[in-house]
């Protein structure tokens, strides 16, 4: 909100665009306006030397919306965006088939697509290919990108991923990006969309009566400037942790066919907090789980979401 007035009713703030002169006329006391100074700002317009000034409201707000607290999406490419989707896991670990998984994978495809990202699918990546792949993604030149995204459809614990062949800490994965490690996306957006059980607990739910820019200049091309390396990471969790995430053999987990229902219809519209706000809604009311066996039916999930963005981020 722009303060056009100060609480002095004798004192009055230029507008932006202008500047009063710092020398002080000490017989008159009053600041002295710079003449020179020709930006004409709303409420307030030069007329033969003086200011006129316009009447507003107390109850006037305007809201700036200013291109520095947006991440600049207008380089070559909108990034790469890597799935990885393990459906078959190794008996020794225990896993079932995570059968609905390539669903969720195809629509994540197309969503992702029709944002802008080159999207690749690798299906089925023990752990040490997963990180192999991902630490080659991270040593790749991202310059020309505006993000980056990364999505794991598995099992998983609390803070561990499953692949094929065994669990490993998600931080493994996530912290080949940081910024130390990934110089060319130092600023710039780095998301994790995260499909995978972080333990064993049910949601039973509870009952309710309520009813249902432009901005040229990049931190990272500034050397004057540090950011911390965890910043501008953006971890999006199907669930909260020590919980169930549910999956249908059919149609495929819940968080993903809500992430997908909002992107296609919000994707380029909405900032990415304002998109997961309304995939937890989604995820929290349109869904229930059902079951012959009373221990597993009528269960609720809420995806989680852990952001270190410092700017707001937009797909369009």
């Amino acid at each position: 909100m722009t303060r056009l007035f100060s609480n002095n009713p004798g004192f009055c703030e230029p507008p932006m665009g202008h500047c009063w002169l710092s020398n002080l006329d000490e017989s008159s006391k009053e600041w002295k306006y710079d003449r020179s100074v020709r930006i004409a700002t709303r409420g307030r317009f030069p007329l033969d030397g003086h200011t006129r000034e316009q009447d507003f409201s107390s109850e006037s707000h305007y809201r700036i919306v200013s291109p520095t607290f947006q991440y600049k999406m207008s380089h070559k490419r909108v990034g790469k965006c890597i799935i990885i989707n393990n459906k078959n896991f190794d008996e020794k670990t225990g896993m079932n088939v995570r059968n609905g998984t390539d669903r969720d994978a195809g629509e994540l495809f197309q969503c992702f697509k029709n944002l802008g990202f080159d999207v690749c699918i690798y299906n089925d990546q023990t752990c040490e290919k997963m990180e192999c792949l991902l630490r080659e993604a991270a040593e790749e030149d991202h310059s020309d990108s505006s993000c980056f995204a990364c999505i794991l459809l598995s099992h998983g614990e609390e803070g561990m991923i499953y692949g094929t062949d065994g669990a490993m800490p998600i931080k493994t994965i996530t912290s080949l990006f940081r910024g130390d490690m990934c110089k060319s996306l130092v600023g710039k957006p780095k998301l994790f969309f995260i499909q995978a059980c972080r333990g064993s607990e049910f949601d039973d739910g509870i009952q309710t009566d309520s009813g249902p820019p432009n901005d040229t200049l990049e931190t990272d091309a500034n050397p004057r400037h540090k950011i911390p390396v965890e910043a501008d990471f953006l971890f999006a969790y199907s669930t909260v942790p020590g919980y169930y995430s549910w999956r249908n053999p059919g149609r495929g987990s819940w968080f993903v066919q809500a992430l997908c229902n909002v992107l296609k219809e919000f994707g380029k519209q909405l900032e990415i907090m304002q998109i997961l706000t309304r995939v937890n809604y989604m995820v929290a009311t349109s869904f229930e789980s059902w079951s012959e066996d009373p221990r597993f039916s009528e269960k609720k999930q809420i995806p989680c979401v852990v952001s270190m963005l410092t700017k707001e981020l937009y797909f369009n």
